[in-house]
């Protein structure tokens, strides 16, 4: 039995991993804020399934105040999701919060981590803003990362230290670039459940720019899968991955799939286009298949049925 701490444990993905792992059979210790980013009790909600296990373990509290020398020992994996998201929230006054939480945050437990005999791993949630507006689609991780938006930017710094004390003290990190990921429990600030919610109120969606803009979409079970490999897999250690759907899709396409979902059109309104959204994304996922056996399972059609499912249920 492994014994895993995941970081904001009560996210959208965090919820997911730790619910994957205490699957197979292994302890999870959870550590999340729950700040009000968005509504707390939607992280609540989360974790609820998750703290009837007995192997559950919750931790609310600050990263940057917990003694993390201590939390560490006889930790075999960390998966560390705890950042501060959000693209557009990124500019202006709200920035400390993502250098305390994304940068500062991370540095503190790569800090207690060089100093852990037991950690097999430290599996760095990394994101495709990185990338920025990339000159080749679709993106392989050897591309200069150029972020176009503040959050980008703290995040790809945090991963720069991954590799800094991965280098110098051997922590052994392994870095996971993912792109817009999406599903049940997604944020409320993402784009799905923000379209979803509105067509369940009847009220219009705002669209940034002229809806030509693509992403990768990537459903939430084939994000955790990838984590499960990339805490496991030996190769990994020292190399960076992106975690993509495997295919880009042109919003306005995207929307009428959602249309064929929910049976009904969805009423748009076109505004201003968005400071620091990336235009187009698309992730080479080559290096993941050829290293993790990564192979994304869940096509956008399906998984967002399965995320309109659950939306349905959580605003009815």
């Amino acid at each position: 039995m492994t014994t895993n701490i995941v970081t904001g444990v009560a996210g959208f993905i965090g919820s997911h991993l730790a619910e994957a792992i205490l699957d197979r059979g292994d302890q999870v210790i959870g550590v999340d804020q729950f700040n009000d980013y968005y509504n707390p009790q939607l992280k609540r909600n989360n974790v609820s399934s998750l703290k009837k296990n007995s192997a559950f373990t919750l931790i609310e509290s600050d990263i940057q105040t917990l003694n993390w020398q201590e939390l560490l020992q006889g930790v075999d994996i960390v998966y560390h999701q705890a950042a501060q998201a959000g693209v557009r929230a990124s500019w202006g006054e709200g920035f400390r919060h993502y250098t305390e939480r994304n940068i500062n945050a991370t540095q503190i437990i790569l800090e207690a981590a060089k100093e852990t005999q037991s950690l097999k791993r430290f599996v760095y949630a990394s994101t495709s803003s990185v990338y920025g507006n990339a000159e080749t689609m679709p993106t392989p991780e050897t591309i200069c990362p150029q972020p176009v938006s503040p959050y980008g930017i703290t995040k790809l710094a945090a991963e720069r230290m991954c590799w800094l004390y991965q280098q110098n003290f051997g922590v052994p990190i392994t870095a996971l670039r993912y792109f817009t990921v999406y599903g049940p429990r997604q944020r409320p600030d993402m784009a799905f459940h923000k379209f979803f919610k509105a067509a369940i109120q009847d009220k219009a969606i705002s669209i940034y720019g002229d809806g030509k803009q693509t992403r990768d979409f990537t459903f939430i079970s084939d994000a955790v899968a990838a984590n499960l490999a990339a805490g496991e897999v030996p190769e990994a250690i020292g190399e960076v991955f992106n975690i993509g759907g495997g295919s880009r899709v042109v919003l306005t396409d995207v929307l009428a799939t959602m249309e064929k979902v929910i049976g009904q059109p969805i009423r748009k309104n076109y505004v201003e286009k968005a400071m620091g959204d990336a235009r187009h994304t698309s992730a080479d996922v080559s290096k993941a298949q050829r290293i993790l056996g990564y192979k994304p399972q869940v096509s956008l059609a399906e998984g967002l049925t399965r995320e309109w499912e659950w939306i349905k249920y959580l605003y009815k």
